[in-house]
C-alpha cells in the first residue's frame, strides 16, 4: 500500500488530495482539502502559507509520493507566472522532505480520470467522486488535487504491471 499526494498548484487555492493505493491499483480517499492562499498579505506571504500548509500536510499524513500537476500556459503572463512560482514552492516542501515528485499535465489528468483530455472541470469533480466513492459535491481544487493523484495511481499500477518506469508506462514522457 502506498501513500500518493496529489497537489494542483495555484497562487490563490492550492488543491490537495490523499489517497491510499494498492499494488493493483485500487483507491481509497484519504483526505482533500484547498488550501487557501489569500489573505496572507502579499504573494510572498502566500507562498510562504503553501510551504507551511504543504509541511503540516505531510507531517500529518505521511505521503509515500507525490503529483503534481504541470503548469500550463496562460494568455496572462503576471498569471502564468505567480502560478510557476507556486508550483516551484509545491515542490520544494515536497523535496525538502526527500518524497518523489510526478508531474502530469492537465490534460493527461483529464485523459487518465474521465476518458477524454479536454473534459470540463465538472466532469472531472464527478468522476473523483465515483472513483473513491465521496459523497456531495467536490471543492473543485480540492477535485483536482485527487485526480491528480487518481492519475499517478494508475500510471503506477500500470508501471509496476509491466516492470517499467512510471514515465515508461504513461508513454508520452
Amino acid at each position: 500500500m502506498a501513500r500518493i499526494l496529489g497537489i494542483d498548484p495555484g497562487s490563490q487555492r492550492t488543491g490537495v488530495g490523499i489517497i491510499d493505493v494498492d499494488a493493483t491499483g485500487r483507491t481509497v480517499h484519504v483526505h482533500h482539502q484547498p488550501l487557501m492562499l489569500l489573505g496572507e498579505g502579499d504573494f510572498a506571504g502566500r507562498l510562504k502559507r503553501l510551504l507551511l500548509g504543504l509541511a503540516a500536510i505531510i507531517e500529518e499524513y505521511r505521503p509515500d509520493e507525490v503529483a503534481i500537476e504541470q503548469v500550463f500556459m496562460s494568455r496572462n503572463p503576471d498569471s502564468a507566472l505567480k502560478l510557476g512560482q507556486a508550483r516551484g514552492a509545491a515542490i520544494s516542501a515536497v523535496v525538502l522532505r526527500d518524497l518523489p515528485v510526478h508531474e502530469y499535465a492537465a490534460t493527461e489528468i483529464k485523459l487518465a480520470v474521465v476518458g477524454k483530455g479536454g473534459a470540463d472541470k465538472v466532469q472531472v469533480q464527478h468522476m473523483v467522486g465515483v472513483m473513491l466513492n465521496l459523497k456531495g459535491k467536490l471543492q473543485a481544487d480540492a477535485a483536482d488535487a485527487l485526480a491528480v493523484a487518481i492519475t499517478h495511481a494508475h500510471v503506477r499500477a500500470t508501471a509496476q504491471r509491466l516492470g517499467v518506469g512510471t514515465r515508461v508506462a504513461w508513454g508520452r514522457k
